[in-house]
C-alpha cells in the first residue's frame, strides 16, 4: 500500500513538472532570431562591395611593364653605358618634288650665256621629263636611271624638227647638266655617248692616215707598168665605197640656276 502510494506520488509530480513546463513555452513571446548584417559588423566590406572600383583598382599588366622595364633599364650601369653610345634621330622630313627630281629647273650654258635650258615635270607621268630651249625645239625625255639619267627617243617636235636620240645626265652633287643629240642611248654606261664625238674625230683621222699609206705603198710597186698600176687604181676607185659621214652630234652643257626663295634668304 505504501508502496503504491508513493509511485502515485512521484507520477502526479512528474505531471505536475509536465503540465508547467508546456504553461511556460505558451506564455513565452515568440523571438525572431536576429541575423547580424555583415554590412553593420564590418563597414570596410560593405564599402568594398558597394564600391568595388575604387577599393579594387585594375591594374593593366601593359601599363605596370614599362615601369618594370624602365627601372631595369636605367638602374643597370651596364644598360646605361650601352644605350648612352645610342641617340634617337627625328624622323625625316617628307621629300619635295625637287628632291626627288633634280633634274627640273633652269640650266645656264657654260659656253653660251645666252643659251638656257628649263626642264619640267611632265603634267600625267611623272618618268617624263619636258626639255625647252633646245635648236630643234621642246624635246620629251624618259627616266631611266635614278636620279637623273635620261633617255632622249627619236621624236618630232612641236615645231616639226626631226630629234634623233640622245641622252641626258644630270649630276646634283656638281649641279651640271649634260644633253647629248645624235648618239644612241646606251643602257649598260649612259655617260660613254659623251665620250663618242671625240673618239669619231680620232677615227676619222686614222682612216686618213691608213689612206695616204696605201697611196705610199701603191707608188713603191716597180714591178708592174703604168698601165697595170692605172688600172689597178682605177678597179680601187670603182670597188671603194665611201661610207657617209655621221654628222656631228649636239651637245649641251650647263649648271643650274638656283632659284633663291624667302626660306633661302
Amino acid at each position: 500500500m505504501k508502496k503504491t502510494f508513493f509511485l502515485a506520488g512521484i507520477a502526479f509530480l512528474l505531471f505536475s513538472l509536465a503540465i508547467n513546463a508546456q504553461d511556460t513555452t505558451a506564455n513565452k513571446p515568440v523571438q525572431t532570431p536576429v541575423t547580424q548584417d555583415s554590412s553593420m559588423s564590418n563597414p570596410a566590406q560593405t564599402q568594398q562591395k558597394a564600391n568595388p572600383s575604387q577599393t579594387q583598382p585594375t591594374t593593366n599588366p601593359s601599363q605596370s611593364q614599362p615601369t618594370t622595364q624602365e627601372q631595369k633599364k636605367y638602374g643597370n650601369p651596364t644598360v646605361d653605358s650601352i644605350l648612352s653610345k645610342y641617340t634617337l634621330v627625328p624622323m625625316p622630313n617628307q621629300m619635295t618634288t625637287e628632291q626627288i627630281f633634280p633634274v627640273i629647273g633652269q640650266y645656264q650654258s657654260s659656253t653660251n650665256s645666252n643659251d638656257k635650258l628649263t626642264i619640267t615635270l611632265d603634267d600625267q607621268n611623272k618618268g617624263f621629263v619636258w626639255i625647252d630651249g633646245l635648236p630643234q625645239g621642246k624635246v620629251k625625255g624618259i627616266l631611266k636611271k635614278s636620279p637623273a639619267t635620261y633617255k632622249i627617243p627619236t621624236q618630232k617636235t612641236a615645231e616639226g624638227n626631226d630629234v634623233p636620240e640622245g641622252t641626258l645626265i644630270y649630276d646634283k652633287d656638281t649641279k651640271v647638266i649634260t644633253v647629248m643629240l645624235g648618239r644612241p642611248f646606251n643602257d649598260q654606261d649612259p655617260a660613254s655617248v659623251f665620250a663618242t664625238a671625240t673618239s669619231t674625230n680620232d677615227q676619222t683621222q686614222s682612216m686618213a692616215n691608213n689612206e695616204q699609206t696605201t697611196n705610199d705603198q701603191s707608188k713603191m710597186e716597180n714591178d708592174q707598168s703604168k698601165a697595170e698600176k692605172t688600172k689597178t687604181a682605177h678597179n680601187k676607185a670603182k670597188t671603194k665605197v665611201k661610207k657617209p659621214e655621221e654628222p656631228a652630234p649636239y651637245v649641251f652643257t650647263g649648271t643650274k640656276v638656283e632659284q633663291v626663295t624667302a626660306s633661302n634668304q
